[in-house]
């Protein structure tokens, strides 16, 4: 059967497997899929499991939505996740709502101290309008027992993180514990409609919407009773802990000296603050030590297996385009070494540092436009391993555990899938079999029936001579030598593709050569598309991040013209049927090249930022832009110079504007005012505004919607499209 184009509806046959965690024995793994349903209109979330050694296909343990965050049990013998299923009819049964099994850890800690702490809302608010009866809870699978998976917790505001404790028997779980008076003010917001009433800094957050002051505190559960002991002096707070959450671990040593690791942000004014510190304290809430100075930003703690020593993930608390490296340390005398930083690149969000043994870790990095896998000694240099993995296949998940590492690796001609291999096979080089064995095959039949593009990496000089890499994924069928010539180009004989030039967001992010439904759309409409890694992009080193830093705009602008440019000297693109687009910072970098340029045909900025100074205080980063930019009533200028709303004026490119009605990091008035400048100046636009979106587009029907909406503007405005002039 001969592959087809890919249609829209296939998104709902789209699996997206993330997150792989490996069982102690090394043995099993357990992952997340993500799937479509056409149904809701919702993405649900599923756990699965399988033999590591790829001996039988995988097992789906959860049919109901919602399920992720899975970890093994010390043993192995369980396996715990968070879900938001109905619960469990242990707790629906002869059990009362009004706090019974929840005690404290302190006879002095009241009331009170809950309302001093300033801290973040962890619920969302997707999550306001729902009860208890709903909301997010620990689970867990017996798996030798088998049946099905049984409730561990019963928070009244959920729960989202746990970890197990070194016996298997507790578990230690992060919760928001509000006061009587926060109760009510919380139902008369939920349930009443009312107002929002605030005193933070820190008040809104993309994802969780208006933050209020309910402290969140880690909880000791016992497994069996289900008895929750609060630990009063372990709790959240901070402008960054809606983004990190407090990161529980407890240390697997099964000793009286074992401790349990969070983050927290105890600093004068936590909500003005970049930094999340890292903590230890007794399970039994006692001892409680600060193990950083608040000059770090922690997202990740990892206990060695005997936890003699805590490896953490941190960059710079003020420093945004700074690096995330890996640090360790002995818990007593929290004297960090960073086994990373030779390496001038940053931690990717692919997985966390794992400990191979006492001295040796591997985590994924972001390196030259793709994930890879890195070994870190402490004592010695950081070294690129697995090799065999190529420049085409880039790390989107990744484990370790039992002399076994999970990956989910994705392709530009495959979706994410699970595969593993030996600890000791992660030395295979470019020449050597690959020893990974597939666990997952999750996509197959999508694979089969559809058509996907090739790609290559581009690399090319931008006007100040720098090198600047791209990903180009083209059709299936494309061969440059068949096209017309750069030459031949001015001459208006260029036969080459349409080109969307689609612009990664961030800026501190990357893209890399891997399956994207919207470029195998793209490419089978007969589009080529072009992702430019510009000059503020990650995974080329801190100083080619930290070029932008206090000026956004031209760089990144130069460095994306001149990749289009590229594109048709190599015959590849049409000079007259280039187009523009990106979400987030590729919104903003999207309007700053038609400011500069008229050389595209349409665009289509999403979700950007156009007036900068109008900005600060009404979004969720006024602490990035402050140490970007400096205070806007100090350096008006510097809010100003990057703020592209005052050259609408330069503007004749046909655009397309697109936002969240709810989105918390570029709100949408941004694109209104955009769209209304435009509009007077009659310069072709249109505007779509996404109700209820945050800073994503979620909904399947929404995302098919969003990429049929940029299809069509840019078949529009096409000028050897068909149907363009009986537009």
């Amino acid at each position: 059967m001969e592959p087809r184009q890919l249609e829209l509806e296939d998104l709902y046959d789209l699996r997206r497997v993330r997150n792989p965690v490996v069982s102690p024995d090394g043995e099993r793994v357990a992952f997340v899929v993500t799937e479509a349903d056409e149904g809701e209109e919702t993405h649900r979330k599923s756990l699965f499991v399988a033999p590591t050694d790829g001996s039988r296909d995988p097992h789906r343990l959860t049919r109901l939505p919602g399920a992720g965050s899975p970890k093994w049990s010390p043993d192995g013998s369980a396996l715990a996740f968070v879900a938001d299923r109905e619960r469990d009819l242990d707790f629906r049964v002869g059990k009362s709502d009004d706090g019974d099994g929840v005690e404290s850890a302190s006879d002095e800690a009241g009331d009170d101290a809950d309302e001093t702490t300033d801290d973040a809302d962890e619920t969302g608010d997707d999550d306001a309008d729902r009860t208890g009866e709903d909301r997010p809870q620990v689970w867990a699978f017996d798996l030798e027992r088998g049946g099905d998976a049984r409730q561990i917790t019963d928070f009244e505001e959920g729960a989202k993180e746990f970890d197990w404790g070194p016996e298997g028997e507790r578990l230690v779980v992060a919760a928001r514990d509000p006061t009587e008076d926060q109760r009510e003010y919380l139902e008369n917001r939920r349930e009443d409609d009312g107002p929002v009433e605030t005193e933070r800094l820190q008040h809104k957050f993309d994802g969780h919407g208006w933050l209020d002051d309910v402290t969140t505190y880690l909880f000791v559960v016992d497994r069996e009773t289900r008895e929750a002991t609060r630990l009063d002096d372990a709790y959240g707070g901070g402008a960054m802990e809606p983004r990190t959450g407090l990161c529980p671990a407890w240390s697997p040593a099964e000793s009286d000296g074992s401790r349990i690791a969070f983050l927290s942000n105890r600093t004068e004014r936590p909500d003005d603050s970049g930094a999340m510190d890292v903590y230890t304290i007794s399970p039994d809430g006692s001892d409680l030590r600060r193990l950083t100075d608040g000059d770090l930003f922690v997202s990740d703690v990892r206990w060695r297996p005997d936890g003699e020593r805590l490896a953490i993930s941190a960059r710079d608390a003020e420093n945004w385009y700074d690096s995330a490296d890996v640090l360790v340390a002995d818990p007593d005398e929290a004297d960090w070494t960073s086994v990373s930083a030779a390496l001038d690149r940053t931690l990717s969000r692919a997985g966390t540092p794992a400990w191979v043994d006492d001295d040796t870790l591997l985590a994924p990095f972001a390196d030259a436009g793709r994930t890879r896998l890195v070994r870190l000694r402490v004592g010695g240099d950081p070294e690129r391993v697995y090799d065999r993995q190529g420049e085409y296949r880039t790390v989107t998940g990744f484990d370790v555990a039992g002399g076994t590492v999970a990956l989910a690796l994705s392709s530009p001609d495959r979706p994410s899938e699970v595969y593993t291999l030996p600890t000791g096979a992660v030395n295979a080089g470019p020449a050597d079999d690959d020893p990974v064995r597939r666990v997952s095959d999750l996509n197959a039949d999508l694979r089969a029936e559809v058509e996907t593009p090739t790609c290559e990496r581009v690399r090319f000089e931008n006007s100040d001579g720098e090198e600047i890499e791209a990903v180009a994924y083209l059709p299936a069928d494309f061969d440059a030598t068949d096209v017309a010539d750069a030459e031949e180009a001015e001459e208006g004989e260029h036969d080459g593709l349409p080109l969307v030039v689609n612009v990664h967001g961030g800026p501190m992010a990357y893209d890399s050569p891997r399956f994207g439904f919207t470029e195998t759309y793209w490419t089978g409409k007969g589009y080529a598309v072009l992702e430019v890694n510009y000059r503020g992009s990650s995974s080329y080193g801190q100083a080619f991040s930290e070029q932008i830093r206090g000026e956004w705009g031209p760089r990144e602008a130069d460095d994306i013209v001149s990749g289009a440019r590229e594109m048709v000297e190599r015959g590849v693109a049409d000079p007259d049927r280039l187009f523009v687009t990106g979400f987030s910072q590729g919104g903003i970098n999207s309007l700053y090249v038609i400011t500069r340029t008229d050389e595209f045909a349409a665009a289509a900025p999403e979700h950007g930022i156009y007036d900068f100074h109008g900005l600060y205080g009404t979004a969720d980063t006024q602490l990035w832009y402050e140490n970007d930019l400096g205070l806007p009533w100090e350096n008006p200028e510097n809010y100003r110079d990057i703020s592209t709303i005052q050259d609408v004026d330069e503007v004749e490119t046909p655009t397309l504007v697109t936002a969240g009605e709810e989105d918390w990091r570029c709100p949408p008035w941004q694109a209104e005012q955009l769209y209304v400048r435009l509009k007077k100046r009659d310069v072709p636009s249109k505007l779509v505004v996404y109700p209820g979106e945050h800073h994503n587009i979620g909904d399947p029907d929404r995302a098919i919607h969003r990429l049929r909406t940029l299809t069509e503007w840019f078949e529009r405005h096409d000028p050897a499209h068909p149907e363009t002039d009986e537009r």
